[in-house]
């Protein structure tokens, strides 16, 4: 897919050169962020969802509590 950005052109310089320094080109910048973005914003959408999942979950633990001086103890 093609896209047509407009942004000020000392923006552009500075970023090209920017990009130049990481050993791309500026359309290959644009192209991994917008990559990183995307891959975020789903990253975020599948925390979200397994958030809402254990609020839902009530556990399966039967009322079972960790206990530390019972592990010590060895029981």
């Amino acid at each position: 897919m093609n896209i047509t950005l407009s942004i000020d052109e000392r923006v552009a310089d500075q970023a090209r050169q920017a990009a130049q320094a990481m050993g791309k080109s500026l359309n290959q910048a644009v192209r991994d962020h917008l990559e990183q973005l995307a891959g975020r914003a789903q990253l975020e959408a599948e925390i979200g969802a397994f958030l809402e999942s254990t609020a839902r979950t009530p556990g399966r633990l039967k009322g079972w509590a960790f206990d530390r001086d019972a592990l010590q103890r060895g029981a």
